[in-house]
């Protein structure tokens, strides 16, 4: 807008050169949809990849279903969490959404990766069974990531660190679920810390870069 432009004409040239905006769809159905489309991937890895009859040893014991549950509805509320604060419109407040969830997750969580995550033997001291943990969860956690920023940019979220924190938990808890399914041990706090500073990692750089447009 120029010195000698008035607001009407200002109104004027945008209404005539500006291009249509694609309105983004519901951030509930978009987060579902995301959701969804992890799951089926994540479906035929377990399938395919998985001890099924040792998974089903292992479920058998109350604590882990709880666990499980934790997990999966921290996955869930912070996935739409995350749609949510992406909006400009939309309340800080779905950042507390995931927390209840996320207490059930870790006070039940055992500590047996604090357990094995150094050990000492014959050998000296040696890694235990948390360094699998930790490079299974960077692992799948990354491209998870990506894949939750790139439907996130769109929105160009004026504050992306609400963003990134909850879909960096996101992320997290849906790797730590399917880590579930090809690993013995629990998982507890200090995978949880690690994975989510490799996690928030991405994510936050990915809501603070500036969108590309669509």
């Amino acid at each position: 807008m120029t010195r000698l432009e008035t607001t009407d004409q200002l109104i004027a040239r945008l209404a005539a050169t500006a291009e249509p905006v694609q309105r983004l769809r519901p951030p509930l159905l978009r987060a579902c949809l995301w959701l969804l489309v992890i799951a089926a991937i994540s479906t035929v890895g377990i399938l395919a990849f998985a001890d099924l009859h040792e998974f089903a040893r292992r479920i058998s014991d109350p604590k882990l279903v709880v666990e499980i549950t934790g997990t999966v509805l921290t996955g869930i509320t912070a996935t739409i969490a995350a749609f949510n604060l992406s909006l400009p419109d939309r309340s800080r407040a779905w950042l507390l959404a995931p927390l209840p969830f996320l207490a059930l997750w870790i006070g039940s969580s055992g500590y047996a990766c604090y357990r094995e995550w150094v050990r000492f033997g014959p050998e000296g001291w040696t890694f235990g069974e948390s360094t699998h943990c930790f490079m299974f969860i960077v692992g799948f956690s990354i491209p998870l990531g990506l894949s939750l920023w790139w439907l996130l940019r769109r929105a160009r979220p004026i504050s992306p660190i609400p963003v990134a924190l909850a879909g960096g938990l996101a992320v997290a808890a849906c790797a730590a679920f399917l880590l579930q399914f090809f690993h013995p041990f629990d998982i507890t706090a200090i995978d949880l810390a690690m994975q989510l500073t490799a996690v928030g990692v991405v994510i936050g750089v990915g809501c603070a870069r500036p969108p590309v447009p669509a």
